[in-house]
């Protein structure tokens, strides 16, 4: 394909497109200016995977923004994928940021609501949601397709100079394991009919409650319309999971998961052993396109656990897969 036909033209939109199988990581900014951080896990993650996550104050705590620390990244080689939440921003904000990321060369975007403020370090914060996240992909979607912001003006400086769109990858975000469970495939078509070019799913754990939501994926032919990346992180422990278990909503984690871990003599070995079996059979699942590998705070273990899934190395050539 020439650049021209590809949306954004992103390393992560060539893999998925030309039929490899995507893997993408995750890189949380530092909660100060500290660029040395973010270039040492850009270092560490940019040969293992196809692009990574910036995440956008992640738990609601004031860090590093997601399109400085992409940026960062993007000097360092890796690709980043911008986290917008609807959570901080009004729709100007929104619409600046990504233009002005486009501008500076940032190709993907992932658009979701956001971790809720009381979690974070200012809970009496204001809650924007001027828009939310399926308005979000929809105005994305407007201002790289229509050539039009969401107020419906043109994207040009004046009357007649040239219309110049941001070229994105949009992604949004997918939880197989909320309750209700029949709502979950619903609010997936509509981040997918809003215009989401890529999904990556909560962490998996619970695989065959994951396989359930994928039998009604399929049903529904939604993974035809979008690539779905699968979310994996590793367990560092028994005591890890029985807590996530118990106090963490929306993650679903078996009770043979639970029992495996704390049999065994190396409970974090045995966490990336879990993880890598998933990627192997996640590789293999029709339907999904990629993984979503999150090592949160971790991303050392990333190659590792990239080579040991039989995941590397990744793809230089992107031309289309028969």
């Amino acid at each position: 394909m020439s650049e021209e036909q590809y949306k954004s033209g992103s390393r992560l939109e060539q893999v998925l497109t030309s039929g490899n199988f995507a893997l993408t990581g995750e890189l949380g900014p530092p909660k100060s200016a500290d660029r040395e951080t973010v270039e040492k896990k850009a270092n560490l993650l940019k040969d293992s995977v196809d692009a990574a996550n910036i995440t956008d104050n992640q738990t609601a705590i004031v860090r590093m923004s997601s399109w400085g620390a992409g940026l960062i990244a993007k000097e360092c080689g890796l690709e980043p994928v911008m986290q917008i939440t609807t959570r901080d921003r009004n729709r100007l904000a929104i619409q600046s940021d990504v233009i002005g990321a486009a501008a500076m060369g940032i190709k993907n975007i992932l658009c979701i609501s956001g971790d809720h403020h009381s979690f974070g370090n200012h809970p009496t914060s204001r809650i924007v949601h001027d828009i939310d996240s399926v308005q979000l992909i929809a105005t994305l979607k407007k201002m790289r397709d229509e050539k039009k912001f969401e107020s419906g003006d043109e994207i040009r400086n004046t009357k007649k100079s040239e219309l110049i769109e941001p070229r994105i990858f949009i992604g949004a975000a997918a939880n197989p394991f909320a309750d209700p469970m029949e709502f979950r495939v619903v609010r997936l078509a509509k981040k997918i009919n809003a215009g989401a070019d890529f999904i990556q799913t909560q962490v998996i754990y619970d695989m065959e409650r994951f396989k359930k939501w994928m039998d009604e994926v399929r049903d529904q032919g939604l993974h035809e319309k979008t690539y779905i990346l699968a979310g994996i992180t590793p367990l560092k422990s028994a005591k890890m999971a029985q807590y996530m278990k118990e106090n963490v909503s929306g993650i679903a984690i078996p009770d043979h998961v639970v029992e495996r871990l704390s049999e065994a003599e190396d409970q974090k070995a045995e966490g990336i052993n879990i993880a890598v079996e998933q990627m192997q059979e996640l590789k293999n699942m029709e339907g999904i396109s990629g993984v979503h590998l999150m090592a949160i705070g971790a991303e050392k273990s990333v190659p590792g656990i990239a080579e040991q899934a039989g995941f590397l190395p990744r793809p230089t050539q992107y031309e289309k897969i028969s």
